[in-house]
C-alpha cells in the first residue's frame, strides 16, 4: 500500500470530520454528510473524492443514491504499518513487569 496518498488524505481535518461522521453511521449519502456541517456541497465531494482516491473511503450506488462507505481494510493496513509496530515496545515491556511482579509474589 503507498501510504503517501493515504496521510495526504488524513492530513486534512474536514476529511477527518468525514471519516469520522462515517464511522458514527456507515453508508451516508452525500446530502446526509451534508447536513450540520459547515462546508459546501461541491467541497465535501471533492473530500470524498480524495478519501476515495486513497481508499479509504468507497461508495456504493442503491437506485439513484450513491453511498459512502469506510473502507476498514486500509484502516486496518494503517494501524498494522504505522501504529501497531509504536506498540509492540510498550507490550513487550508491559509483559515483562506482569512476569516480575508475578515472580516477586511466588518467591
Amino acid at each position: 500500500m503507498d501510504s503517501d496518498p493515504v496521510f495526504r488524505a488524513l492530513a486534512d481535518a474536514s476529511r477527518r470530520q468525514l471519516l469520522d461522521r462515517l464511522h458514527e453511521h456507515n453508508g451516508q449519502t452525500l446530502g446526509e454528510l451534508c447536513r450540520g456541517i459547515e462546508m459546501t456541497r461541491q467541497a465535501v465531494a471533492k473530500h470524498l473524492a480524495i478519501l476515495a482516491a486513497a481508499n479509504l473511503v468507497a461508495w456504493q450506488r442503491q437506485g439513484r443514491e450513491k453511498r459512502h462507505f469506510i473502507n476498514p481494510v486500509a484502516i486496518r493496513e494503517i494501524a498494522e504499518r504505522w501504529v501497531s509496530k509504536f506498540e509492540q515496545p510498550r507490550l513487550h515491556a508491559l509483559a515483562a513487569l506482569k512476569q516480575n511482579l508475578e515472580g516477586e509474589h511466588h518467591d
